[in-house]
């Protein structure tokens, strides 16, 4: 299966609290830190909420 890798790359201050949530939820709390995700519907709803501020590669496992 496909993975991806999700990468914050702005902050969130002065962001609304549910994509503070989302990127809780997405395991990122530190710009910079990068974590790897299964493409799933679910993680792709939680990347759409926060694109602006996340940077999305996909990455063979």
């Amino acid at each position: 299966m496909t993975q991806l890798k999700i990468t914050q790359t702005k902050s969130v201050i002065s962001e609304k609290q549910n994509q503070r949530d989302s990127l809780r939820t997405l395991g990122l709390k530190k710009i910079g830190q990068s974590v790897v995700r299964e493409d799933k519907p679910e993680v792709i709803g939680l990347i759409r909420t926060v694109a602006h501020l996340v940077k999305v590669e996909e990455v063979e496992s």
